[in-house]
């Protein structure tokens, strides 16, 4: 490479890391005296009501019960 070659190499990368500065300052930083907002939250209650008797009933079918089909005598299945 030549020494002009060097030069030209450096001052292409001194602009561009000017304008990768300057560009990052104007769109990744937040203004200082932005105003934030938050959502306002109920705290939670400790009383629990009970849930409808539609969906939680007491006569429907409970699908965490082991379901056992026929004889399980057999110790080798397979």
């Amino acid at each position: 490479m030549k020494q002009k070659d060097i030069a030209l190499i450096l001052i292409v990368a001194a602009i561009g890391g000017v304008i990768s500065i300057v560009l990052t300052q104007q769109f990744f930083v937040p203004k200082k005296n932005k105003e934030l907002s938050a959502q306002i939250v109920e705290p939670i209650k400790s009383e629990f009501q009970q849930p409808d008797n539609k969906v939680f009933n007491n006569n429907a079918i409970n699908p965490t019960q082991l379901i056992e089909i026929g004889n399980g005598s057999n110790a080798n299945p397979f």
